[in-house]
């Protein structure tokens, strides 16, 4: 066996596993050179019944070792792999080894069942389809037998049986019956029958013994009460006086209906007698009297023969014999066929036989039916498990552009880019405390698919263009891996800077961010104060008593209103007269300054601010990885996957326009607008109002740089002295006395002669 070999991928050391036979090997390298190590079984564009056979454990994770056995058992089972290699879901039968004999059996009855053309191939739809019409035909594997699978004359006991015991349901879905049930049935009904034959021992009343017992144990609570107390007054004479109701309580309930019925309910039925005899004609006219005058006449004379009175042992054979009947009823009412009574002697055995043939034929089935559903793990095996491999133990489909890798859940189009990488996100509060840990912009996307189907989110990195452009609520489209179109829209933004010239440039968009937030917050708050102001000014003016003229020599109050808004302007005048001040600071230090300073000093103020910012954007770029993203979705990883700028590159694309296309220049706006123009009517400033708005800020300019320009004019001799000594006194003054002075040599020599 040739040796491994591991490849680089970004950076990224990975087992190279081309084919299967490689793959058997590549498994049993430690874990600590897989990539993965575990993934959860949501957001892998494969096939998800293949997903679900290797969780072997059912926990919703495939793990290492489940990968492995999973591995093991395809090898063994596969002696030609080519199929295996080319990822088909058809598998040769010639590719079945020796120990997949029951498997080439189960195909074959496939082939043969469907009536296929290719008897040596079988393909993963052939399969499914198969089962599938086997499982519709009844033939389940499990024992279980619909009625409808039945022949007629067995369907009414089948839908008697199945309405007996609790119901029973195939491996379609379907409620039948199996032998189990029958064997039941048939232990059920020996039991019941044998139970019937006991009646005439119980009702012991004949036909009116139910109805007569359940008689007797609706008056039981109160001739059991009656006889315990008849007891109490023989052990203790004193204690009859006990048993009356006590005068202020017959007080106390006087005019209340309910607590009289009440109290009239806690006496005893009739005065306890010492004898243990009730004595018909002392029965008090209590809530129970009633109910015991007809127990009297219907049951306890007729059964006892005695119709003046009741002892407690008449009543305790009374009572038994009641107890006898119901518990047998109660029996016979447990039976599970009690409903089947009437026609349980009429049930043939043969028919219960031949429900039992054809559950045991059913069942016999199971070993073939078994059989198919392993060939469908060994075809999905044969079709995804070399390509789950490369995205398990090796991720070079991440790195590759002209491979999706299986996490990938499609494309998002947004704002003029193309995003090629998008992971699901399940419970975004678990995948943005991750995510927010590392130095990736993430996008969160939630896509709606147009069909109506449930949506879903996703999280896309971005690695190119700039982030502020990204904002919650913008739409776009997105393409699954299918190719199917859904409408996006953002819904989460986890910023950071996504290239060197954003990350140089955020603090001066900080710095831009800040001075205009504080800049709308104080005209805010000045709105606010003014408003608040002029409210109260006006309030005060109105409210104003009417006062008599002032004397002449006494100085007029001013009002109160009239103080606020002279507060108002004299704030606003001192507000303005600070603007002006600093305005003109400021443009004295400029004027003092060089154009040369002007560069240099801006130039060392973006070095200052843009360094830092870009020594830290760098790290942050070189830091940026996809561990984050996929460990957020359930993913446990062994590598970071960096995103080196190559792979950047392919994650986020801006595509090229198409070739041999051309650009227009021409902005074909502007000629609409012109044509539209010449048909409305013109609107604004006039001519004349732009001329002078332009003059104006020309005059602003060239009079922040006069001193300049003018010292230059008249050094250049552009001017004449006495303008130059006019419009810059403080730069010609100092040169005037010295031309006296040049001419006094000059004309002393004329004195002389």
């Amino acid at each position: 066996m040739a040796p491994l070999i591991y490849r680089r991928y970004g950076g990224s050391l990975q087992v190279d596993i081309p084919s299967f036979d490689v793959l058997v090997e590549a498994v049993r390298i430690p874990e600590t050179q897989w990539i993965a190590t575990a993934c959860p079984l949501e957001g892998l564009s494969c096939d998800p019944r293949l997903l679900t056979l290797l969780d072997a454990d059912g926990n919703g994770r495939i793990r290492v070792a489940e990968v492995r056995k999973a591995v093991d058992w395809a090898a063994r089972q596969l002696k030609d792999r080519r199929g295996a290699d080319a990822s088909s879901d058809v598998l040769a039968l010639d590719a079945l080894s020796e120990e997949a004999r029951p498997l080439r059996g189960a195909a074959e009855m496939i082939l043969r069942t469907l009536k296929a053309p290719d008897a040596g191939n079988i393909s993963l739809a052939q399969v499914r389809d198969s089962e599938k019409a086997l499982r519709e035909s009844g033939q389940n594997g499990d024992g279980i037998i619909a009625p409808a699978h039945l022949p007629e004359p067995l369907r009414p006991l089948a839908q008697a049986l199945m309405a007996s015991f609790p119901a029973l349901t195939n491996r379609a879905g379907q409620a039948g019956v199996d032998a189990s049930l029958v064997k039941r049935f048939r232990e059920e009904r020996a039991k019941l029958l044998e139970h019937r034959g006991k009646q005439g021992a119980a009702f012991v009343w004949g036909e009116v013994s139910l109805d007569t017992a359940k008689r007797v144990r609706a008056v039981a609570p109160h001739l059991d009460a009656y006889f315990v107390q008849c007891r109490l007054v023989a052990a203790q004479p004193e204690a009859a006086a006990s048993l009356r109701l006590r005068a202020e309580r017959v007080e106390g309930a006087l005019g209340d209906v309910a607590a009289l019925g009440k109290a009239a309910g806690d006496l005893p039925i009739a005065p306890p007698d010492a004898s243990g005899a009730l004595e018909w004609s002392r029965l008090l006219r209590g809530p129970a009297f009633e109910l015991l005058e007809a127990f009297r006449k219907d049951v306890a004379t007729p059964m006892t023969g005695d119709s003046q009175r009741l002892t407690d042992s008449a009543w305790r054979e009374l009572l038994a014999k009641a107890d006898g009947v119901l518990s047998w009823q109660a029996q016979l009412d447990a039976s599970p066929v009690r409903k089947l009574m009437d026609t349980l002697p009429d049930v043939p055995d043969a028919d219960l036989d031949a429900v039992e043939a054809a559950s045991a034929a059913d069942l016999a089935l199971k070993p073939t039916l078994d059989a198919i559903v392993e060939l469908e793990r060994l075809v999905l095996y044969q079709r995804w498990l070399l390509l789950f491999a490369n995205n398990f133990i090796s991720m070079p489909g991440l790195y590759m552009p002209k491979r999706r890798a299986l996490v990938e859940k499609g494309t998002l189009i947004l704002g003029g880019r193309k995003y090629t990488l998008s992971v699901l996100v399940t419970n975004r509060a678990a995948h943005t405390a991750l995510t927010s840990l590392g130095t990736t912009c993430i996008l969160y996307v939630q896509v709606a698919p147009k069909d109506g189907t449930p949506g879903y989110e996703v999280a896309v990195p971005v690695t190119s263009g700039r982030s502020t452009e990204l904002t919650v609520g913008k739409r776009g489209v997105f393409y699954d891996v299918d190719g199917v179109e859904s409408d996006a829209i953002v819904t989460h933004v986890i910023r950071q800077p996504v290239s060197l010239w954003e990350a140089m440039t955020m603090p001066f968009a900080r710095i831009g961010a800040f001075i205009t937030k504080k800049v709308e917050g104080l005209a805010s708050a000045g709105e606010k104060t003014f408003d608040t102001t002029l409210e109260q000014g006006y309030t005060n003016a109105a409210n104003a008593p009417v006062v008599a003229a002032p004397a002449p020599a006494a100085a007029p109050a001013p009002a109160a209103g009239g103080a606020g808004l002279a507060g108002v302007v004299a704030a606003g005048g001192v507000a303005a007269a600070a603007l002006g001040s600093s305005f003109a600071f400021i443009m004295s230090q400029v004027k003092s300054l060089t154009l040369v300073d002007l560069i240099s000093a801006a130039t060392l103020i973006a070095i200052v601010v843009m360094a830092p910012a870009g020594l830290l954007g760098w790290l942050k770029l070189r830091r940026r990885n996809l561990a984050l993203l996929l460990e957020g979705s359930g993913w446990a990883l062994n590598d970071r996957l960096m995103l080196t700028p190559e792979l950047s590159s392919l994650v986020t694309r801006r595509p090229k326009l198409p070739a041999n296309a051309r650009v227009d220049r021409l902005d074909m706006v502007r000629p609409a607008l012109a044509r539209q123009q010449q048909d409305d009517e013109a609107e604004g400033a006039s001519g004349w109002t732009k001329l002078a708005v332009t003059l104006a800020v020309i005059f602003v300019l060239l009079w922040q740089v006069r001193i300049p320009l003018l010292t230059w004019f008249c050094h250049a001799g552009w001017l004449s002295q006495d303008t130059c000594l006019a419009v810059l006194p403080s730069e010609v003054a100092p040169a005037a006395p010295a031309a006296p002075a040049a001419a006094a040599p000059a004309a002393a020599p004329a004195k002389a002669p």
